[in-house]
């Protein structure tokens, strides 16, 4: 049986160091793609293009992952910028934003993670809390906390317990967008994970899990993609 192909957006820097190079760059953590390879998913990087051709790169997946990264423009949300708001990111987020409209109208299994989840509550209307404090202690360190189910839901038929996650984010899901169900949540409240009720597979999840050990999320996803 043939590996579903799982796309996962990528970053664009200005500046990206290798070797004696420094250029732009469209890159990925690697973590990412060792996690699709390591729950039987083949991988590929989808770098921001025109968002008019999100549709035709989604019908040529199985599944979608959109990964984390800067935060979301507040515009996106009907916001004003608040201070601590990172610096805009506008064709990552466009392209996403088309990403996720294409995987939701073609019923491709889709998993957010952290950025990813944000911008799948935005698409669906949602809005952003701009700045929470515990849940990125150190800059550029991974931090953890448990998350807890909620009982009955796509998440908690995954992961069924409560566990410990790797996390590293200072914004989070305020109001919740359309459709869109909590199924998992941080001890201060703070919603962990989204997921759109059946027939369709959309998850997002606030965490990190290509900086653990835990499959299950992305075997989930990838089992999802194969089944499609």
């Amino acid at each position: 049986m043939a590996r579903p192909l799982i796309g996962v957006s990528t970053y664009l820097e200005t500046a990206a160091r290798w070797g004696v190079w420094e250029l732009e760059a469209a890159l990925l953590p690697v973590g990412y793609p060792r996690l699709v390879q390591r729950a039987g998913g083949l991988a590929a990087m989808l770098p921001p293009d025109a968002p008019k051709r999100a549709a035709e790169a989604v019908a040529r997946l199985d599944g979608l992952v959109v990964a984390g990264g800067p935060d979301v423009e507040p515009v996106r949300y009907g916001a004003e910028r608040d201070p601590r708001t990172g610096p805009p990111a506008p064709e990552r987020d466009a392209w996403e934003l088309a990403l996720i409209d294409a995987a939701l109208a073609g019923g491709v299994p889709l998993l957010g993670i952290c950025r990813g989840m944000q911008l799948l509550n935005v698409a669906l209307g949602g809005t952003l809390v701009q700045h929470l404090d515990g849940h990125a202690e150190v800059v550029g360190v991974f931090g953890g906390h448990p998350v807890k189910p909620v009982p009955g839901t796509l998440y908690a038929g995954i992961v069924p317990e409560e566990t410990s996650v790797p996390t590293y984010h200072h914004q989070a899901v305020d109001r919740l967008g359309e459709g869109l169900v909590p199924s998992a949540y941080a001890a201060d409240g703070t919603v962990e994970a989204v997921e759109l009720p059946a027939p369709g597979w959309v998850l997002g999840v606030q965490w990190h899990p290509e900086m653990g050990d835990d499959l299950r999320v992305m075997r989930a996803l990838v089992e999802a993609a194969a089944a499609g």
